[in-house]
């Protein structure tokens, strides 16, 4: 059977199966591709290259096994794979931590933040890290800088120090285990942050693949804003003079304007709008 067909029929699969997608790919086809590509050992990036490969039967079988624990587990294929990837860097993941998906990382990687920076820039703080993917990225795209990486899960950390050595930025990204900013005494140029935003309502009607994830990196309370009010009342004091804190959440403006109706926050662009992540200077938030 030639790749292209196997990619088709399992598209077809998934789709028949219902799963859920939004954690690397967003339809079918794109996650089947996926999961044959990486079962073989090709760039996720080259079905055009080998779509006329014909497939041994081994690897046939192989490919289908994975595709029936995608369907089975109803787990994220990243979960089945231990990799993710983010603005074209790879990164390791388990169920430790969060499938990495920040809008964040598009404004890191297009130099989007630049003009709130300067030469100045010196420390940044990636809170909830994760696995540390915005971390990581944060030390690639700003060379001269240190990166402080800070979740309350150790588990989260470790996998984010996976990372952090996989990437060889062990001399400019520290981890540190943190509720918050309370063991953050800073103060930070910039602050980047995908917290736990969910409302509850969202949160009961998520699909078993976001269920698979750990909670904590998800659930924000009634209105999804429990962690950003104590976040937004802490910030400030640990910004340095020309600072900013970069805050995604995701589908919740309308609970974020309702709760922080006097806050002057600057919306910032991504592929999925201008209401996913804000910036707010440390002026606005004092």
């Amino acid at each position: 059977m030639k790749l292209i067909t196997l990619v088709e029929q399992l598209a077809g699969e998934l789709d028949a199966a219902g799963v859920s997608f939004g954690h690397g790919t967003t339809n079918a086809f794109d996650e089947a591709v996926w999961l044959v590509l990486w079962h073989l050992g090709l760039p996720l990036d080259e079905l055009d290259t080998h779509a006329e490969r014909v497939l041994l039967p081994h690897e046939e079988a192989a490919a289908r096994d994975l595709l029936r624990q995608r369907i089975a587990t109803r787990k994220p294929a990243a979960y089945l794979t231990r990799e993710a990837w983010l603005q074209g860097v790879p990164f390791y993941v388990d169920e430790r931590a969060i499938v990495p998906r920040s809008f964040i990382a598009e404004l890191l990687a297009e130099g989007i933040l630049d003009p709130w920076l300067s030469d100045r820039t010196e420390r940044v703080l990636d809170l909830c890290t994760g696995n540390g993917s915005l971390a990581v990225l944060a030390a690639m795209c700003y060379p001269d800088v240190e990166v402080d990486g800070a979740d309350i899960s150790e588990d989260a950390l470790a996998v984010a120090g996976i990372n952090v050595e996989k990437h060889g930025l062990q001399a400019r990204v520290k981890l540190l285990q943190s509720d918050g900013l309370s063991a953050l005494p800073g103060p930070y140029d910039l602050i980047l942050c995908n917290p736990p935003y969910v409302n509850a309502q969202s949160m009961a009607a998520l699909p078993a693949e976001y269920r698979a994830e750990p909670e904590l990196a998800l659930h924000g309370g009634a209105d999804g804003m429990d962690f950003i009010r104590t976040l937004l009342q802490q910030a400030a004091s640990r910004l340095s003079e020309h600072g900013v804190l970069v805050l995604e959440i995701g589908n919740e403006r309308a609970n974020f304007e309702q709760a922080f109706p006097r806050l002057e926050a600057v919306w910032l662009e991504t592929s999925a709008g201008e209401d996913q992540v804000l910036l707010l200077t440390k002026e606005a938030l004092a």
